[in-house]
């Protein structure tokens, strides 16, 4: 049976490597299990519901990658989707956590008619890779500045407006340590360096008394706090429609890029620069993504860190499927997910900071019609404590420089439209 749904002889693997490739993948974005109730839950959504619908969306996400395009791509609720979800959207803007997921739920129905319509490719290509870059470096340095402020590094400053925490605090010292531990243990290939970390300084956190140990297994918590509990009709105010682009857009740049980066990785990419089965990918990602807003939980996407998978050997659904039965396994651990503090996660929102700044290293920074507006994107984003606004003001610089610098053919249809898009959102709402 396995072998007729997920051909492993074809791709030259066995159920045993494909075990093992699971198991990886899972203990290398496993963080998430604590990570998202922890941002999500300051909206004012309850902690154990999202804890369960983590583990859910996880597990249907990954699960239908798996069967319907056969890769070994895990899908989780995404980094910087879900601060996002909650900085920008509901603490920001002032809407309600419920009209929060229905915009995430008319993102995810835009994302599945794009890639029935196979629209994704033409966008995709209109956006140029810099922006691109400088839309998850900005990401990135957005969940940078979340980490530090968690993490009591970073903290208000009326006449500077942030200045330097209380760095002999316990949360500071655990925090700061537990960051260190995700290098040292990065660099020494250690797989789950993550959760490693999430966990050692919970441990250290409940041992000196700076938090409270809630209890490692229990059965799931009630769901019904978030279930069905979106609001698309007041998603669908004139005042949200950036804000659903940019959850698509987002979404669609980091899943287009996990997909291609994993996919070659895994030997699964024609050498024309091809990748079968894409729009199955898609359909699958955008699918997850519906079925997590139903559930209560921010966008679900392709999780990067399935290229520890591969690296593992897994080459098949079959790696996606073992990460969905661990994430389902994993409901059983609320107690745990509900003990960890908001400092011990700070290190992995840092960490993962850190792989999205990455990006920035492929720019052309020569030319300055392409350097500014990549460094007004990054900046605007932690900078405005909104993704959407960055987004924006990373549109309008680019036209506006191609434009004043006499480089109009350089421009396409597609994004001149966006610009102006942004100009009348900002000067209107």
């Amino acid at each position: 049976m396995l072998e007729r749904l997920f051909q492993l002889n074809a791709h030259n693997t066995n159920v045993r490597t494909e075990l093992l490739a699971g198991v990886t993948t899972f203990l290398t974005m496993a963080y998430i299990l604590f990570v998202n109730p922890s941002i999500l839950g300051e909206t004012g959504m309850d902690k154990g519901a999202v804890f369960v619908a983590t583990c859910l969306a996880a597990a249907f996400g990954s699960a239908v990658m798996g069967l319907i395009a056969n890769y070994p791509i895990a899908l989780a609720p995404g980094m910087g989707l879900n601060a996002f979800f909650t900085y920008t959207v509901v603490m920001g803007m002032g809407h309600s956590w419920q009209v929060a997921l229905g915009a995430v739920f008319l993102s995810a129905c835009l994302f599945f008619l794009l890639s029935i319509f196979k629209i994704r490719e033409w966008i995709i290509n209109s956006i140029p890779l810099e922006l691109r870059s400088a839309i998850a470096a900005g990401i990135g340095l957005f969940l940078a500045l979340i980490a530090l402020q968690n993490a009591g590094i970073v903290a208000a400053n009326p006449a500077t407006m942030v200045g330097l925490g209380d760095l002999s605090s316990p949360a500071a010292l655990l925090a700061i340590l537990g960051f260190f531990l995700i290098i040292g243990m990065e660099a020494l290939r250690i797989t789950g360096a993550v959760l490693i970390s999430i966990l050692v300084v919970t441990g250290l956190s409940i041992a000196l008394g700076v938090s409270e140990f809630g209890g490692v297994v229990s059965m799931p918590p009630s769901l019904a706090p978030t279930f069905m509990q979106l609001d698309i009709a007041g998603a669908l105010d004139v005042g949200l429609i950036s804000v659903i682009f940019a959850f698509l857009f987002v979404d669609l740049f980091d899943n287009s890029g996990t997909l291609i980066a994993v996919a070659k990785k895994a030997g699964l990419m024609r050498k024309d620069g091809h990748l079968p089965k894409m729009g199955r990918a898609l359909i699958a990602d955008s699918t997850a993504a519906l079925g997590g807003s139903l559930l209560g939980t921010s966008t679900t996407t392709s999780y990067i860190e399935s290229a520890a998978g591969v690296s593992a050997g897994g080459r098949t659904g079959l790696t996606a499927i073992v990460v969905a039965v661990l994430f389902l396994f994993a409901l059983f651990f609320a107690p745990l997910a509900g003990s960890v503090p908001a400092f011990a996660t700070a290190p992995a929102l840092l960490f993962v900071a850190v792989l999205m700044a990455s990006g920035m290293a492929e720019i052309e920074w020569s030319d300055i019609t392409v350097a500014a507006p990549v460094v007004v994107t990054a900046l605007a984003m932690p900078l405005t404590y909104s993704i959407a606004t960055g987004i924006a003001f990373g549109f309008i610089t680019w036209v506006a420089a191609k434009t004043l610098a006499g480089r109009f053919r350089e421009l396409n249809g597609m994004l001149v439209a966006l610009a102006i898009f942004c100009v009348i959102k900002l000067a209107l709402f």
